[in-house]
């Protein structure tokens, strides 16, 4: 039978065929190593073919217009884009576009093509760098974080206006639902293996003895003595996904603790300075993360005020309280509560993303209040800092490597049950 490593301790387990329905999870670390469905590559095919038809919609038509005093306003995906284009914060536009627009598209293509080809036996030279794309860009298509963020706008704008929800803000939130019933049904392994076999490795031995190398892209095991250089590993691709091999992440804590401290330096700015201004009738306010929050509160908007407060406030330091901690751990080599610092790693790694809402908020009410002397929103310097907050922190839970957790200590009793597999 195959082995596979945990992608998040490194530890190897005899993996039997499961049944449908089934998953596979680390005994060590209780992180999942695979779960098994029934025909998942044809079923993912139709979902993300339907998401293709449903992002169009989404993104042809308007999703909001707002009527106020006469005039009325349409929002649409893109010109969100390009009203933070126009109020000079074009950084901030560009971020939109990305992880809004362009990266969910361009996931979709490419899980269209690769399960294409696998389904109609295809085997060519695209289909490993269009999966490791489709795979690298999963944390960065943020559609269900943007719909967060409408749907904070528009409670925020409902008692001042009349908003009209449009056809493409339904087609959005099928579009949503259909990728998340898409990213459930498939495991990424279950690609892989049709690119390419999980190949067998010798039996025994944790990838994080020495004796493999576990590739942090595909989790295909690679062992050392079938390498040109076994001695060396510096500069080794993998024989399936061409990802650079390394025991550990290269300089994986110096790059961490480089970013969280660029990300905590630039929260001071980000709750300084405003992150929007609404002008109306000829007068200036200026909003910031907190008095933003204020302000929905003393009109009664406490669900959505609290919404906006864990999400742009405790979120981000959390976080950043959350990676110290767990750098720190790992430079004192402590063996404490090993698998709780894994659970807490997963856990930051994961809601670090919903931080967004903000900025998608910004840039739909740029778009939507745009009326001139009556009121018009415009995008603050505060609002690309605090951008500058998540993106670093993203950056720095993707650099710092979890088996480093895992590396302290004694782990003979780990590796004494390496090979059991338990089921959910």
């Amino acid at each position: 039978m195959p082995l596979i490593a945990c992608h998040d301790c490194g530890l190897v387990h005899e993996l039997p065929q499961l049944p449908n329905g089934a998953k596979a999870h680390c005994t060590r670390c209780g992180g999942l190593l695979r779960s098994q469905s029934t025909d998942g590559i044809t079923r993912v095919f139709a979902l993300n073919l339907a998401a293709l038809l449903l992002f169009g919609v989404a993104n042809a038509f308007p999703l909001m217009t707002m009527q106020l005093a006469g005039q009325a306003q349409t929002s649409t995906l893109l010109e969100g884009v390009v009203a933070l284009y126009r109020g000079g914060v074009w950084p901030l536009a560009g971020l939109v576009l990305l992880v809004a627009i362009a990266f969910p598209f361009v996931r979709i293509l490419g899980l269209l093509w690769v399960l294409g080809s696998l389904k109609l036996g295809w085997r060519n030279r695209t289909l490993v760098p269009v999966f490791r794309t489709v795979e690298t860009l999963r944390p960065w298509a943020m559609t269900e974080v943007y719909l967060l963020g409408l749907i904070v706008a528009w409670v925020k704008l409902r008692d001042l206006a009349t908003i009209h929800l449009d056809v493409a803000l339904f087609a959005f939130i099928i579009f949503i639902l259909v990728m998340i019933w898409a990213g459930s049904a498939l495991h990424p392994h279950e690609v892989w293996d049709r690119i390419a076999p999980q190949a067998r490795a010798r039996r025994g031995e944790s990838a994080s003895s020495g004796s493999y190398l576990a590739c942090h892209g595909c989790g295909q095991l690679v062992d050392k003595a079938d390498l040109p250089s076994a001695s060396h590993t510096h500069g080794l691709a993998c024989p399936r996904c061409s990802s650079a091999l390394h025991e550990r992440k290269p300089e994986s804590l110096a790059r961490a603790w480089a970013l969280l401290i660029a990300a905590a330096i630039l929260y001071i700015p980000a709750n300084l300075y405003p992150v929007m201004k609404l002008t109306s009738l000829g007068q200036t306010e200026p909003d910031t993360i907190i008095s933003g929050v204020k302000a929905m509160i003393a009109v009664g908007m406490w669900p959505i005020a609290l919404l906006v407060f864990f999400a742009s406030i405790t979120v981000p330091v959390l976080k950043i309280i959350g990676l110290a901690y767990l750098l720190l751990s790992v430079h004192r080599r402590s063996s404490y509560r090993r698998r709780d610092r894994t659970i807490m790693y997963r856990i930051v790694e994961s809601v670090g993303r919903w931080s967004m809402v903000d900025i998608f908020m910004i840039s739909i009410l740029v778009a939507l209040v745009n009326l001139g002397t009556i009121a018009t929103f415009e995008p603050g310097v505060g609002a690309i800092a605090f951008a500058s907050v998540v993106i670093l922190t993203m950056f720095a839970a993707m650099a710092f490597d979890p088996r480093l957790i895992w590396d302290a200590g004694d782990s003979a009793h780990d590796d004494a049950t390496a090979h059991r597999t338990s089921r959910a």
